[in-house]
């Protein structure tokens, strides 16, 4: 588990691959929206895809904005509230 993103509004947390695992087969991340309180945990095939278009977002060098305008774009997959124990 490696914390690769911290924003005032979204946190990025990135699980390492594991062949075991269907859900973990290319990693896992879970993206966390701090004000609504609320994240997903995507893995499998829609990690893949996730990790290839941050690759793409970094390469262009983006402001916290725009990193913070793309991770919104997983905002209505987000369904599972957080709770802090």
């Amino acid at each position: 588990m490696n914390l690769i993103y911290n924003s005032d509004q979204y946190s990025v947390v990135e699980f390492g691959a594991d062949s075991g695992r269907e859900a973990l087969r290319f990693g896992g991340y879970e993206i966390l929206d701090k004000s609504f309180k609320r994240e997903i945990f995507i893995g499998g095939d829609m990690a893949e895809s996730f990790r290839k278009s941050v690759q793409e977002l970094i390469a262009t060098e983006p402001s916290i904005e725009e990193i913070d305008e793309f991770l919104a774009g997983y905002d209505d997959l987000m369904r599972q509230p957080v709770h802090l124990h």
